[in-house]
């Protein structure tokens, strides 16, 4: 059985499991604040996915989207 996933790989046994490359265009980014149940729950939907867990656009801290906000309502 080949895994799709790191879940999959670990249930099999395979410890050396290199997910397939994904590009940042097949899957979205999120705005979920870090350490959120929203940002746990997709990054374990990632996980289960066989993504990366993180994505280049992801928000990384509360500042980030303090100034994402305060850009578009000026």
């Amino acid at each position: 059985m080949v895994a799709c996933s790191v879940l999959e790989a670990i249930k099999l046994g395979i410890w050396d499991f290199e997910p397939q490359e994904a590009h940042s265009s097949e899957y979205e980014p999120t705005k979920s604040m870090p350490g959120s149940d929203e940002k746990l729950s997709i990054l374990a939907q990632r996980l289960e996915s066989g993504l990366p867990l993180w994505h280049p656009e992801d928000r990384r801290s509360y500042e980030e989207e303090v100034a994402t906000q305060a850009n578009t309502s000026a």
